[in-house]
């Protein structure tokens, strides 16, 4: 049977580079080794078992993600010690329970009094929850906020003294890291996260509450902290594969982006130096944060562009819109030709697809489909 080429794939298709991958893996796992840091990889950027394995390979096999549906299917690939990393929900505790009475220690996260009662309440028959307190570091998304940190010894207290709860410890997401675009600016975000997770683990501390786990997050912040003290594990995730907004941030190279979305083109427009490509807003998301460093990468940037410049500068349903900063090479670019387009936020791009084209490019320049990973979406 001959070998698949990425030509005989159906458009839109996503491609993931193995050899980038491997290497962008490599990277953060020593890093992190280095440091002393634990590595609980968030696997809601793969959702895919195979590069889960991959994640963890030479660690414990703690991971982390992002919806019930995920923690399921990790489970039943094997994976052991799981945090389902989104503010948990007493409607949900009994899902908790049921992949805990599996043998799986499903973690969940707090940062609500009555929500810590409720998982207090339910932990009864033999059932045991094990809970992190969240901490807004600065992102200003969820967790309380640092540095007045309020209600955070009432909430331990309920988790610390009820039979059958674990209090694991405390977690952040320094999500604000994706807003700066300098090492100096994310090291600075980085020791927020930093001192606003120790501080919290030593106030618990101080209260004779204990406090076995101080969780990080953010690709940037690990990449790019120059302190790890009192840190005993770090949840990077967008790593695995990378992407343009990573780039431009600084948290990665040019080189370092495993992930691509293979389109055709499927009309020229000359009139406009323009040419349409079937993969539009669902194929590529419109998530343009990339833009706030770099403004010409629309939607995406072509890779390996024949002419400077190259992006999907709009975007309908199906329909991406190609531009150029010269005129478009059409002759090099007939209808049914192939580009692959780099994503801006690689993790909600690849939502869109239930598997990943496998290629190589230290074997053959990543032209031969060498293994198809599946992927779970939905919640």
């Amino acid at each position: 049977m001959a070998t698949q080429t990425i030509d005989d794939l159906p458009t839109p298709a996503l491609i993931l580079d193995r050899a980038i991958l491997r290497r962008n893996l490599k990277r953060m796992s020593e890093r992190l080794r280095h440091a002393g840091v634990m590595l609980r990889p968030h696997l809601k950027t793969a959702k895919s078992v195979e590069i889960g394995r991959m994640a963890v390979e030479g660690h414990d096999g703690r991971i982390t993600v992002s919806t019930l549906a995920e923690a399921r299917y990790f489970a039943d690939g094997g994976f052991k010690d799981i945090l389902y990393g989104v503010g948990i929900i007493p409607s949900k505790l009994g899902a908790v329970t049921e992949l805990r009475r599996r043998g799986v220690n499903l973690r969940v996260v707090t940062d609500n009094l009555d929500v810590a009662q409720a998982i207090a309440a339910a932990a009864k028959d033999g059932d045991m929850f094990s809970v992190f307190i969240e901490i807004d570091s600065g992102g200003g998304r969820a967790g309380l906020p640092y540095p007045a940190l309020p209600g955070l010894l009432d909430i331990a207290r309920v988790l610390h003294e009820a039979p059958g709860v674990e209090l694991a410890g405390v977690m952040t997401h320094a999500g604000h890291s994706y807003h700066q675009s300098t090492p100096d600016g994310i090291a600075g975000v980085a020791e927020q996260e930093r001192l606003a997770i120790v501080t919290a683990a030593e106030k618990l501390r101080a209260a004779g509450i204990p406090c076995p786990i101080v969780s990080g997050g953010s690709t940037p912040t690990a990449m790019h902290s120059r302190d790890f003290s009192g840190i005993t594990e770090m949840r990077p995730g967008v790593y695995v594969f990378n992407d343009l907004d990573q780039e431009y941030i600084g948290a990665c190279g040019a080189g370092d982006i495993a992930l691509s979305v293979l389109a055709s083109v499927i009309g020229h427009y000359p009139h406009r130096n323009q040419l349409l490509v079937d993969a539009g807003a669902l194929a590529l998301s419109k998530d343009i944060s990339a833009q706030e460093f770099q403004p010409k990468v629309g939607y995406g940037t072509i890779a390996d562009p024949p002419a400077a410049g190259m992006a999907v500068i709009e975007c309908s349903q199906e329909h991406g819109f190609v531009a150029a900063d010269d005129r478009l090479p059409y002759a090099n670019l007939p209808v049914g030709a192939r580009v692959r387009i780099l994503p801006n936020h690689a993790c909600i791009t690849a939502a869109a697809y239930d598997r990943y084209y496998v290629v190589d490019s230290d074997l053959d320049g990543g032209r031969s489909v060498v293994d198809v990973y599946d992927r779970i979406n939905g919640w």
